[in-house]
């Protein structure tokens, strides 16, 4: 049975003000502006031949963009009367140029979303509930579809997923004599353990991981293993103080035993990306990076590196690793032309042939059918992702709530706090305190 839902009235929702949106770690490789001019424009979202015109927004590397747009002519080769504007930028730019478009009343009439910013925006009225449009979610598991509601309504429909996972490196490992450690059973203390082992073992200039406190998703998955969250369903933070300053001592453990650099050359190969990371140049045996990473660092090191479960999974009362939306696919409430917008999302989630063509650039398919049609397709460490996350698929209890207004900014809160303690300027302690009051102020409305 096709799983749609039904079209009905809805009104249009006017942006009201112009809000801003944090940036936060830059995870893809610049590119330039497409500019959203188009010809023979009427100025009403159509052209001089009658054919529909909607415009797509998205960020990402120069490759991103010549696929997307390669996507967007087969979509527009089997839908004539569509003409679908490119408008994309990279990573850095595309926040602000979209809080300006929106503010503007220039909404794009397909977006891509976050999920650190897609509750700003619903909550502001720009996104359609996806429930009101026709687009085919039957592929997609429940609990997928379900991670781009706010408030019970659907306001962003995920392009695939990813998992927050451990990358080790087996040559080093195995070059330092160190036992690659057990990702079933082991605990945080054992991750402490053999990551100062094995920079002992390795010799100067390898570490034993590269430090895992940058990113707030960490946190959620210690929360989630002790039963806690990071985010409640209704946006409250839902984490004690004690799990994290646990999280925050964690590094500064890793730190004050050898496992991970000093401060300041751990803030540098932070700062590097994947391919200056310490995996992706040979000089640490772990880090902590979302799955669909595991290409750019494998590359990047010249040999196979292997995907981990997070320590601490038996640990305590659940598990609490997690499959995160790569990204969402949003349509504008205002759009003068909801039935174009609907079919060009529902092509890009459901059509085999765009699967073929971005494969998991946009994390691996969350549209099931869609993904078991490219397995034959994927690159080794791809295919290594898809077989990773299959595994977890009956460790995985539940995916956390979407995160609330202001969420964008709580990287940055992890960042600066994570600094701190590394250099020795707070606490864990302190800093657990300054996040939490941080982060409340951030996402209290």
């Amino acid at each position: 049975m096709r799983a749609t839902t039904t079209r009905r009235g809805r009104s249009r929702a006017t942006f009201i003000a112009a809000f801003a949106t944090a940036g936060v770690l830059a995870l893809g490789a610049c590119s330039g502006d497409s500019g959203i001019a188009g010809d023979g424009d009427d100025g009403d979202g159509g052209s001089e031949s009658g054919d529909v015109e909607i415009r797509f927004s998205w960020w990402g590397s120069d490759d991103r963009h010549q696929t997307t747009q390669d996507i967007i002519a087969l979509f527009e080769e089997k839908n004539p009367g569509i003409t679908v504007v490119p408008d994309y930028t990279d990573w850095g730019g595309y926040w602000d140029k979209l809080a300006t478009t929106v503010a503007g009343g220039d909404t794009p009439d397909v977006m891509t979303q976050e999920e650190r910013f897609v509750a700003d925006y619903a909550n502001r009225g720009v996104l359609a509930d996806l429930e009101s449009l026709d687009i085919d979610t039957s592929e997609i598991p429940e609990s997928i579809v379900d991670s781009g509601r706010v408030d019970g309504e659907l306001y962003g429909l995920a392009t695939g997923v990813n998992a927050y996972a451990m990358v080790a490196d087996p040559q080093i490992f195995d070059e330092a004599g160190v036992e690659m450690p057990d990702d079933t059973t082991w605990t945080w203390e054992d991750f402490v353990k053999v990551s100062s082992e094995l920079s002992e073992a390795a010799g100067d200039g390898v570490w034993g991981t590269q430090d895992i406190g940058f990113n707030e998703a960490g946190l959620s998955i210690l929360a989630r293993q002790k039963g806690q969250a990071l985010y409640n369903e209704d946006g409250s933070l839902g984490v004690d103080k004690e799990t994290v300053a646990q999280f925050f001592q964690l590094g500064l453990d890793l730190q004050e035993s050898g496992g991970t650099p000093d401060a300041s050359r751990t803030i540098e190969f932070q700062n590097a990306g994947p391919e200056g990371s310490l995996l992706g140049t040979n000089s640490g045996g772990m880090g902590i990076w979302w799955s669909n990473q595991l290409g750019a660092l494998s590359d990047s090191s010249g040999h196979e590196l292997e995907l981990l479960r997070v320590p601490g999974e038996t640990e305590y009362e659940r598990t609490g690793m997690y499959f995160k939306p790569a990204m969402y696919y949003s349509v504008s409430a205002t759009t003068e032309h909801p039935e174009e917008s609907a079919k060009f999302v529902d092509f890009l989630l459901n059509d085999p042939e765009v699967a073929e063509m971005q494969l998991t650039d946009r994390g691996l398919p969350s549209n099931l059918t869609v993904r078991e049609s490219i397995a034959d397709q994927l690159a080794d460490a791809d295919a290594r992702v898809a077989e990773f996350m299959e595994d977890l698929e009956d460790e995985i209890v539940d995916g956390p709530a979407v995160p609330p207004n202001g969420a964008g900014d709580v990287q940055d809160i992890m960042i600066n706090l994570n600094s701190e303690v590394l250099f020795g300027s707070m606490t864990p302690d302190e800093a657990a305190d300054a996040f939490l009051t941080q982060v409340a102020d951030a996402t209290s409305e």
